[in-house]
């Protein structure tokens, strides 16, 4: 089994204050998610918006720590709506901000669903104007092993011991257990 290298997704990661950054100026124009290949209903909602501190153990045993902001889209056609503007979107995430602290520099994750399908998580890539409209890709959060990214990556010099070491040349690729 060969070992997968997630760490390309990291590229397409963006925050909450770069899109809200990429937002201002824009507000009378529609913003249009886009998730699986296919452009977000004219109708959808913005169902919730979510701050989390997480503090963790990765299956190396290093602790981990951080920030994340959720936005849940709900992808629907509601009464031949049009897609939100940018500006409405920009104003639902600053109401949530007198109530929840919301860390601008926070790990963005959306959560969609079309109210049938589970529930699935994606990271944003940088907005992107065109033919009159915000357009945000949305690709889906893969699972990782992070010391193993951050081997891959070269943030560190050896593999940790405890995790990810069978990736060692002639190894059965087989990671933690």
């Amino acid at each position: 089994m060969n070992a997968i290298d997630n760490t390309q997704f990291a590229v397409t990661d963006i925050t909450l204050g770069t899109l809200l950054d990429a937002l201002a100026g824009q507000a009378q124009l529609p913003l249009i998610f886009h998730h699986d290949g296919e452009p977000i209903r004219g109708g959808y909602h913005v169902t919730e918006v979510k701050a989390g501190a997480f503090s963790a153990l990765d299956c190396g045993a290093n602790p981990e720590a951080w920030s994340e902001i959720f936005i849940q889209l709900w992808d629907i056609d509601e009464d031949e709506r049009t897609h939100m503007k940018s500006g409405k979107f920009a104003a639902i995430v600053r109401k949530v901000s007198e109530h929840v602290a919301l860390d601008g520099t926070a790990k963005l994750t959306f959560e969609v669903s079309d109210g049938v399908r589970p529930m699935q998580l994606y990271c944003a890539g940088t907005p992107a104007l065109s033919d009159g409209a915000l357009h945000v890709d949305l690709t889906p959060r893969p699972a990782s092993c992070k010391p193993r990214d951050r081997w891959l990556a070269g943030q560190v010099e050896t593999v940790p011991a405890a995790c990810c070491a069978p990736f060692a040349e002639g190894s059965s690729g087989k990671c933690c257990g």
